[in-house]
């Protein structure tokens, strides 16, 4: 069963990886970085999809895993949560990074290069996204009647669509910035491959122990809504630009709502 749920998380993950590889691919047919709208609508685009993927693909379906284990329902969900926001913050204190547009990097200390610093901002995203779409594959391979491998599914599109722009974020300022075509597209396609690393390690993790899954879901959920809270949004309303952060946001999230729904129907 294991061997099952990996493969299907693999093929998740590779998936979402993907997306980011090709959104990397775009430095080699386009010469100027995004401009400063479209990095915000894509940016609170990115936020609605997580927020919605926290809620209908991780939270719900940790209750009800909990319910059907006997489990206290609000200490797995609560304290994965929480556990999951603590986490990526200890990350995010930790690991020396520079978000795309800023000049201080954040972190501990380190005398790294700025591409460095900013692939590693990147990556701090997308571990708990990683994580969320291979506990969702391996759900579905437990069962793949029960419809958990169509949400499973909806889960990966929802997450490529934002992957893809995410790494166009990352290769086309560096270009501008001096960096090689080549160099440029590496650094954005390694942003994206923390995501089935992190997703195949959480599965063996949960499917090793069965009655930690609904406190592995909601871990992954407190780690992207972390992500959410922390970076996404506070960068989509930025400037003057704040409707199109806000109207981004509200369509990222009902694009992934419609997904989970209509496939998970």
């Amino acid at each position: 069963m294991l061997e099952r749920e990996l493969l299907y998380a693999a093929l998740g993950t590779g998936f979402t990886c993907l997306a980011t590889i090709l959104g990397a691919a775009m430095v080699f047919l386009f010469r100027r970085e995004m401009s400063g709208v479209t990095q915000k609508v894509f940016l609170g685009f990115a936020a609605g999809v997580m927020v919605a993927a926290s809620v209908f693909s991780l939270l719900l379906p940790a209750m009800e895993m909990a319910e059907e284990q006997g489990q206290s329902v609000g200490l797995a969900i609560g304290g994965g949560f929480l556990l999951g926001c603590a986490f990526l913050m200890l990350l995010d204190r930790l690991l020396p990074h520079l978000h795309i547009g800023s000049d201080e990097a954040e972190g501990l200390p380190a005398h790294w290069r700025r591409t460095t610093m900013v692939v590693l901002a990147v990556t701090l995203h997308n571990i708990p996204e990683g994580m969320a779409v291979g506990l969702s594959f391996a759900v579905a391979a437990q069962d793949p009647a029960a419809g958990s491998l169509a949400a499973a599914v909806a889960l990966a599109l929802g997450m490529g669509l934002q992957n893809f722009p995410e790494g166009a974020a990352v290769s086309l300022p560096l270009k501008s910035q001096g960096v090689r075509s080549g160099k440029a597209f590496v650094c954005g396609a390694l942003s994206g491959v923390v995501e089935p690393v992190f997703g195949l390690l959480t599965v063996l993790v949960a499917g090793a122990l069965t009655p930690v899954m609904p406190w592995v879901l909601s871990f992954a959920a407190g780690a992207m809504l972390y992500v959410v809270v922390e970076e996404l949004i506070p960068e989509a309303h930025l400037g003057e630009h704040s409707h199109a952060g806000t109207v981004s946001v509200l369509l990222g999230f009902t694009a992934m709502m419609l997904l989970d729904v209509l496939l998970g129907a």
